[in-house]
Parts: structure tokens; sequence; C-alpha cells
């Protein structure tokens, strides 16, 4: 697709050019079978523990939008996927390196062509974020689109690690929960339904 042909889809919403751009749902699907899984998130308290090396030694780390590692101790050093749903900028991505970038958000408007470009590219279908954020009642944070789309997939073990649902802020900026439009009590419920079901899924403490 060209950058006009991508610039009128993206105006004119049209799903089913832009999700040509993507990777399938099922190289993702594939990537996922079986693996062990660290999904990342950007609580400040992560920053307090030594989790780094129990990151690194997952099959596969996702980590969300700007993916701060302020320390390996602490957050390790590994980005396979990055998972984002604000453009990143061209400095995150050559530190990180990601095999994958995944654009999360059901907003469409802020999708930069050349990120459709980079290989592995995965558009996160948006009749899947609107069911989540239909359930929550509020509009899912990244951390939860993901969580929601392993809990879809046959990964073998997801780790969450820097996961507090705001109680200690996010590394990623100085916002309070009052100042963004998520419900983190009903995502807390949401994951904690989600492992009380499903023990392939833990919450890892900080500490």
């Amino acid at each position: 697709m060209t950058r006009l042909g991508f610039l009128i889809a993206r105006l004119t919403g049209d799903e089913t050019a832009l999700e040509r751009l993507s990777a399938p749902p099922e190289a993702l699907a594939a990537e996922l079978a079986g693996k062990r899984v660290a999904l990342i998130g950007n609580a400040r308290s992560l920053s307090a523990s030594r989790n780094g090396a129990s990151i690194d030694a997952a099959d596969l780390v996702i980590r969300i939008n700007g993916a701060p590692i302020p320390a390996a101790v602490s957050h390790g050093t590994r980005t396979d996927w990055l998972a984002v749903s604000m453009p990143p900028d061209a400095a995150l991505l050559a530190a990180r390196a990601p095999a994958r970038v995944l654009w999360m958000t059901r907003k469409r408007k802020r999708l930069p062509f050349a990120l459709t470009r980079r290989p592995g590219f995965y558009l996160h279908r948006r009749a899947e974020a609107q069911a989540l954020a239909d359930h929550l009642g509020a509009p899912p944070t990244t951390g939860l689109m993901l969580i929601d789309l392993l809990a879809r997939s046959s990964a073998a073990e997801v780790a969450l690690y820097g996961f507090d649902f705001f109680s200690s802020l996010s590394l990623s900026g100085s916002r309070t929960a009052a100042q963004v439009p998520h419900d983190f009590a009903a995502e807390r419920g949401f994951v904690e339904a989600l492992i009380a079901r499903d023990p392939r899924f833990r919450l890892v403490a900080a500490a």
C-alpha cells in the first residue's frame, strides 16, 4: 500500500485495508504457542524489585509503550515484542529492537505509516479492543489488551510484572489515576478473575 492509500484508509476507517498491512493473528498465535511469556507493565513499583533475571529467562518478553528499563536488575534487558497505543519514537525502537511492534489501541488516527512498514507489524483487531472496552465500561489500558490477547492464545505460561493497577503510578509519566481514562479497579478485577480460572497466569510481586 502506498502512503496515500494508507492515509485514505486511515481517514475513512477502512479496517479491511489497514489489516492487510498487519501480520495475521495466526502468526502471533503460532509464536505464542507453548511459550513462557513475560509481560512487563510500567508500574513504578517494579523498580524496587530484582526480577530482571526472571524476565530475561522467559521465552518471549513483551513491553508496553515507552518500555522503560531503569535498571536491568529490576526490568531485565530483552524486548521481543513492543505493544503500543501511541507512536514510538525512532530512538526507542532502535534501543529496544523488538521483532514485532503491536499497535493495540482502537484509535487509528495516530498510527504512523512508517510503523506499518516494519517487519512483524501487527494491528490489534478493533473488534477485540472494543469488546474489552464494553466489558470494562472504560477504555482498556495497553497492558490489559495484551493480557486479553494472551488469554486467548495457547501460551504455556504468562507472568505479569509491573502491574499494580496504578497504585504506584507509571514510569511512563506523572499523571494520576484521575487524569487517565481507565478504570483500574475494573482492570484489577479482570486480572484477578483471569488468574483464578486460568493457572497459566500469575501476577509477580514487585518485591
